[in-house]
């Protein structure tokens, strides 16, 4: 993924996780990425999950995996 779009990433869910609050429930997160970024409840649910589950250091290297495999939606299809 070019460096750009992970920057815009980055601030779009920066300004997310502003907008609910750093003591914000799962509940109000789930709730934002629905509203403010378009994903489907089960989607918002399994992507909260895994930041939780597995935090960045997991996460940024399956990223890069992914985008080297030029995977864009993976089996889960969310």
């Amino acid at each position: 993924m070019p460096e750009l779009i992970t920057d815009i990433l980055l601030a779009e869910y920066d300004n997310l996780i502003a907008k609910v609050g750093e003591g914000a429930t799962d509940e109000q997160i789930v709730a934002a990425l629905v509203r403010d970024a378009e994903w489907t409840e089960q989607g918002a649910q399994e992507v909260l999950h895994l930041a939780r589950k597995f935090g960045t250091s997991i996460l940024r290297n399956a990223l890069a995996l992914a985008t080297a495999m030029q995977i864009e939606d993976g089996e889960a299809g969310l």
